[in-house]
């Protein structure tokens, strides 16, 4: 099978990024990944691209996936046959929000 083409718009460090991340390595594939928070003018190219800002935007064989988990590029990935399912585990949450996004912890305020 041969390996999409596949360049991915990424923050240095965010849940969402790493999502998208270990999924290309549970299926070993190679891909471009373009860093929109260092690079300005990455980030340019991408809202441009995607016609959105948010990230990750992953483009495979040319066909933009804006705003999208690693949960959902995996499923893009296995719907159109460009990878092969298996049994591996991803080596980080593929579904999973920045830390700055993560819900935090409420007191619970019993009324009686």
């Amino acid at each position: 099978m041969e390996k999409p083409t596949i360049v991915a718009y990424l923050k240095p460090s965010c849940g969402w990024s790493n999502g998208v991340r270990a999924v290309m390595r549970k299926y070993d594939l190679p891909f471009e990944d373009k860093d929109i928070i260092n690079n300005p003018s990455i980030r340019q190219e991408m809202i441009e691209k995607s016609g959105q800002m948010l990230s990750p935007c992953v483009e495979v064989n040319g066909t933009m996936l804006p705003d999208i988990s690693g949960e959902e590029v995996e499923a893009y990935l296995l719907a159109n046959n460009l990878v092969t399912s298996n049994e591996r585990k991803p080596d980080a949450p593929i579904n999973q929000p920045c830390a700055h996004e993560m819900p935090g912890a409420f007191p619970l305020n019993f009324k009686r």
